[in-house]
Order: structure tokens, then C-alpha cells, then sequence
């Protein structure tokens, strides 16, 4: 099908909808998340978000604090909240800041689906209607069992978000996997990419029986990547990595990176839409809460990856 028969067919099914006043007036839904403006990786949440609202018929909005400070974002929710959508899509990155912010929009009567960063329980606790996202310690748990039998015994995880709590169960997961001691092989890299390219090159120099690197997406997967090319490293190290972005896939394809792990972040913004569209107009709600990862992506299944990376994947 091509796409002009696609387009005309997606216009033809949205304009059913408001005909036949499914749809009702003035639907509107606002994600907010913990990301900084400068974290590329959530392109595909506001890509993800934006077909939603198109196909779906409804208004949609995001907004995130542009550094990444969590009690900028806890206003954030209070302001979306104070403007009456009809729901709110957001992360908890932190339950101790935010957890007040969301429980009190959901005591408001909005109702609110927890993405990306946070738990199925911690969203049952504060009175969301779900969770749509990936269990953070599981997925590091299968990726530290993929490592140990691809003979992996120590690593280095490099956390660019060391103070939210899903970025550490992370590196956890990894090392139980493992079956070592966490300890100090997370180390706190920041969000500047030349530090985290130079702390990473110090700890291999200092490190240098280190088996393996992971990272926890292009944050820090992408200065890493360059730090193993200087160092001469790239290829030779076991490295495994969270999340997808341009140069990850780059990396997967040319044998720097074993594997990626995709959370899928496109179906963490989408689905919520879907899912909260239907509730008000239908009255219908999935029974569960949606996993959208982990999926492990090597170099044997690229071809999609690779023509969406950066964009829906």
C-alpha cells in the first residue's frame, strides 16, 4: 500500500470518527516526563505521542523540565493537572518527589497511566489506571544471564542518570545476573558527554581486567562508544547497552556493541493514548499492565531498527 493510499485512508478513518461523534470535543492528554532537553532518545516518546493523538483524534501535549530537575517536573504535573485534560501520561522517575504531584491529580479525578520509569505497584499504590513500560531490574537481570554465559565475570555499568532509581536497578539487575557484587562497578557518569567519555577511559585505565561495558542508552552509550575507540577497546570488550539510538544500531551493525536492549519507548507514549482514549469513550481498559521490553536487539535483526532508529524505534 502505498503511502498516499495510507494517508488517504488514515484522513478518511479520522474524519468518521468526528462525523460520527466518537470523539468527543476537546480531548486532551499530556504526557510529562523526567528528560532534559537534551536527551535525544525521547524524540521517539514525542513521536510516539503525536501519531497517537492524530490517529486517535485527540489533543496531545509534552513537556518535561529542559534540565531534568525532578521538583520542576513535580510543578509540572501540578500545572497539567490544574488544566483539566482528560488525562495524564507520566514517568516517576523518583517516588519520594512525585508521588505527591500525581496522587493529587488522580484524587482530582484525572485519570493518569504511569510511563517508562516507575512499577506496576507504585502505580497501584497512588491510583493510576496502569503501568506502560519495562520492568527495569528484570531486563538488567536477563542481560547480566546473557553476559555470564557469553563468559562475562566483571563489567562496568555507566549510569548518566545515577539519581533515578530505575537507572540503578539497572546496573543491580545486571550484576545479579551476573552473579558479583554491584559495588563500584556503576559509577556516576553525569550527562556531559565529554565527562562521560573521559570517566569512562579512566576507569578501564584503571581497570583494565574489566570484562565488560554497559551502558544505559545513547546518554552514555555514545561517548562510551567514542572513549573505546580511543582507547582502542572498540570490538575487543564485551559491551552491552540499553536502549536504541543512531549510533547504538551503528554500533550494533559494525560489532563495537553485542546487543541493545529495546524498551520500545514508542509503544510507552502510544499505547497510553490508545488505551485512555477508549477508556472515556468506551468505557473499556486493558486488565493489565502493558510491558512494552525487553527485547534484545542484535545484528541479525536490524533492517527495521536501523530505518526507524531515532524516530518510532
Amino acid at each position: 500500500m502505498n503511502k498516499f493510499v495510507k494517508s488517504a485512508l488514515a484522513a478518511s478513518a479520522l474524519a468518521m470518527v468526528t462525523a460520527t461523534g466518537v470523539a468527543a470535543e476537546g480531548e486532551k492528554y499530556i504526557l510529562v516526563s523526567h528528560a532534559p532537553d537534551s536527551d535525544s532518545w525521547w524524540n521517539t516518546i514525542k513521536n510516539g505521542i503525536a501519531l497517537a493523538g492524530e490517529q486517535m483524534g485527540v489533543e496531545v501535549e509534552y513537556r518535561n523540565p529542559p534540565t531534568g530537575d525532578l521538583a520542576d517536573m513535580a510543578r509540572i504535573i501540578d500545572q497539567a493537572a490544574a488544566s483539566g485534560p482528560n488525562g495524564i501520561i507520566t514517568t516517576l522517575a523518583d517516588p519520594d518527589i512525585l508521588e505527591g504531584p500525581i496522587k493529587a491529580a488522580v484524587d482530582s479525578g484525572i485519570d493518569v497511566i504511569i510511563m517508562n520509569t516507575g512499577t506496576p505497584e507504585k502505580a497501584r499504590e497512588i491510583g493510576a489506571l496502569m503501568y506502560v513500560g519495562q520492568p527495569e531490574y528484570d531486563a538488567g537481570l536477563a542481560a547480566g544471564q546473557r553476559a555470564k554465559a557469553d563468559g562475562i565475570g566483571s563489567f562496568l555499568c555507566v549510569n548518566h542518570y545515577i539519581v533515578q532509581p530505575s537507572s540503578q536497578e539497572r546496573c543491580q539487575g545486571f550484576a545479579d545476573g551476573l552473579g558479583v557484587e554491584l559495588g563500584e562497578q556503576m559509577i556516576d557518569a553525569g550527562q556531559d558527554p565529554a565527562e562521560i567519555k573521559n570517566r569512562v577511559l579512566a576507569y578501564l585505565s584503571a581497570n583494565p581486567e574489566t570484562d565488560a561495558v554497559l551502558t544505559l542508552g545513547p546518554t552514555s552509550a555514545d561517548p562510551t562508544i567514542l572513549a573505546l575507540q580511543e582507547n582502542g577497546m572498540a570490538g575487543d570488550i564485551y559491551f552491552g547497552t540499553f536502549d536504541l539510538g543512531g549510533e547504538i544500531v551503528k554500533g550494533i551493525k559494525d560489532g563495537t556493541i553485542q546487543w541493545g536492549i529495546d524498551q520500545q519507548p514508542f509503544l510507552q507514549a502510544y499505547l497510553p493514548v490508545v488505551v485512555l482514549a477508549n477508556y472515556h469513550r468506551y468505557g473499556v481498559l486493558p486488565g493489565n499492565n502493558i510491558n512494552s521490553g525487553p527485547g534484545f536487539v542484535t545484528a541479525d535483526g536490524l533492517t527495521k531498527i536501523e530505518e526507524f532508529a531515532g524516530e518510532y524505534r
